[in-house]
């Protein structure tokens, strides 16, 4: 399943989101595009994108569905700039 999510600007960004999505039900994978926004989340998801969606929600993540998926999703290294935190962990960027 492909997800939109907003506000991703470094690596700790990318943490974050991951670890809001990885203990989820069903859940197996997660990848993390930083430069598009984009997220894939694999596994059985059996009750659809509405968990997800809430978890990066309440992690301070708006997301979507993503309506193109056949945009592939690389892992990115995090961005040199664009961090509130300057890409220190512990990012204040959310």
């Amino acid at each position: 399943m492909d997800l939109q999510v907003e506000g991703m600007s470094c690596g700790a960004c990318v943490k974050h989101v991951t670890q809001a999505l990885q203990p989820l039900a069903g859940v197996r994978g997660v990848e993390v595009d930083l430069s598009s926004g984009l997220v894939r989340v694999s596994g059985e998801l059996a009750q659809g994108s509405a968990p997800l969606l809430v978890a990066l929600r309440d992690a301070g993540y708006p997301a979507k569905l993503a309506t193109d998926a056949s945009t592939p999703v690389a892992t990115s290294q995090p961005k040199a700039s664009g961090c509130h935190n300057g890409g220190a962990g512990g990012c204040g960027c959310r």
